[in-house]
């Protein structure tokens, strides 16, 4: 003889696993969603987000570009962060190479990341680092001082892009943070 089952017993149980299945896609998209909006990013230059790139393609055109420098440190980061020089002219392609300055200020040593962007934000797709500090994070030691340098380049394709025909002017700008401990 079998246990009788009311009707609704079994479809509260059918609904929920459905809400569990649900509620679980929800974390897996919320976990995936910082590294694919990451991708989108540096795919798209979508916000300012700079390109990275092995080398120049050579191809340098006769069309200037200023390129100015913006640094910002997080109030829970002891550093002085600033750039040697506040802005460089460079040519459409040309590579280019700057510093910025950083002192840590504390008494204990201190690893920093530094998050960047470019303005206006549809030039981002279009400036190309070949090498960056930002590309991993810093130690300083207590009253340390580095020059970290970033070397740099214009993707000539911008002169192609309708909607950059007038920019003559592009910031690049830091911030740095203290890193997240292990």
């Amino acid at each position: 003889m079998t246990a009788y089952v009311p009707p609704h017993t079994a479809s509260n149980k059918k609904t929920a696993i459905i809400l569990l299945g649900v509620l679980a896609a929800m974390f897996a998209l919320v976990a995936a969603s910082v590294p694919l909006y990451k991708l989108f990013c540096q795919v798209t230059g979508f916000g300012g987000t700079t390109q990275q790139a092995e080398a120049s393609s050579g191809n340098i055109l006769m069309r200037d570009m200023t390129v100015r420098f913006n640094s910002d440190v997080n109030n829970k980061l002891p550093w002085y962060f600033k750039p040697v020089q506040r802005s460089v002219k460079v040519k459409i392609g040309e590579e280019a190479l700057v510093f910025y300055k950083a002192i840590n200020n504390s008494t204990e040593t201190i690893t920093g990341t530094a998050t960047f962007n470019v303005t206006p934000f549809k030039a981002g797709i279009y400036f190309s680092k070949i090498e960056c500090f930002c590309f991993t994070e810093q130690t300083l030691a207590p009253g340390e001082e580095v020059d970290m340098p970033i070397t740099f380049f214009i993707d000539p394709e911008i002169a192609n892009d309708k909607h950059l025909k007038e920019v003559k002017e592009i910031t690049l700008s830091y911030t740095f943070f203290k890193a997240p401990e292990n």
